[in-house]
């Protein structure tokens, strides 16, 4: 027996959030309405630039930070202690059960109302695209001829790729390691260049209760809403799929990019992100490939298929 989908008080802990059960497992996406609409399958078609943003000059590098304890971790730890044998994950189980049946309960009694504002759709995991922290001191790195970040690495890309060069202004990941070529330097006369980039690192995203592709579409939406500042980016999905990656599970995202910045000559660019499990974290591979150098997409796709789950 499993509680009807719905919306519930959050476990994670949102102060007076509710959180979507769809029957099976708990959604990535909360509200602060009990009676909003069911959220969105796919965060990625509906991508919405984030105010918050303000005016910061647009991307020239992946530009964020890092965050907390893993969120994977959390969300890794949570699934391990609902697969354990014996009669605890029965207890338990049975225990989450009571727990949402009585919720169901309390609802259908008290009606579960909202006044004022329309409870609209769900709104995405919480802190889903931190603002940027102080850079923490990179840890040593294998001199083995491969680009690692997190739990992950690729072969190094050759010329015209940069060095590998520690990243801390990634939002949605930690322990980042990138490579970039220049596309246009100083388009905006403020000294900022547009690059092609390819990185990975560990995934940060969310407040712990995401799976792979949910992880992929929060990278997705953080990056729309923030790497290209207040400009509108149409965005158009190509890929959106399970994938195994160094025989491990993971999530391929694609989507074909456009946009008008002013000063900049290029107007679109290929945008390639995947996640992978890797235990108790999960593992982050992002390139952009700007349109006007389209020589740079079967490199950053070779990274990809050759992308290795260390350890």
């Amino acid at each position: 027996m499993s509680a009807p989908a719905g919306w519930y008080p959050d476990p994670g802990g949102g102060q007076g959030l509710f959180r979507y059960w769809d029957g099976k497992a708990w959604s990535a996406a909360t509200s602060p309405y009990p009676n909003a609409a069911p959220p969105a399958q796919s965060l990625v078609d509906a991508p919405v630039p984030d105010p918050s943003a303000g005016a910061a000059p647009q991307r020239q590098h992946p530009a964020f930070a890092e965050s907390g304890p893993s969120a994977y971790a959390r969300y890794q730890q949570a699934t391990k202690k609902r697969s354990g044998t014996g009669w605890w994950i029965g207890a338990a189980a049975l225990l989450v059960v009571v727990v949402i049946v009585a919720v169901v309960a309390i609802r259908s009694v008290t009606g579960a109302t909202t006044t004022g504002t329309d409870p609209g759709v769900g709104q995405g995991t919480q802190n889903t695209c931190p603002d940027s922290e102080t850079p923490s001191v990179p840890p040593p790195r294998p001199n083995d001829g491969r680009v690692h970040g997190g739990p992950v690495s690729y072969p190094v890309l050759g010329s015209p790729w940069s060095r590998p060069t520690y990243e801390h202004r990634v939002p949605f990941g930690r322990d980042v390691l990138s490579q970039v070529v220049t596309v246009e330097s100083d388009y905006d006369g403020l000294g900022n260049s547009w690059v092609a980039s390819v990185l990975v690192g560990e995934l940060q995203a969310g407040d712990g209760f995401f799976t792979p592709e949910q992880g992929s579409q929060i990278v997705v939406r953080c990056i729309l809403g923030k790497f290209y500042g207040l400009n509108p980016v149409n965005s158009n999905v190509t890929v959106n799929e399970g994938v195994s990656i160094d025989g491990h599970d993971g999530w391929l995202v694609e989507s074909k990019l456009t946009f008008d910045i002013e000063g900049l000559q290029v107007k679109g660019e290929l945008l390639i992100v995947a996640i992978v499990t890797t235990g108790s974290t999960a593992g982050l591979f992002y390139a952009s490939i700007p349109d006007s150098r389209p020589e740079l997409v079967q490199p950053a796709r070779e990274a990809l298929s050759n992308l290795q789950v260390d350890g």
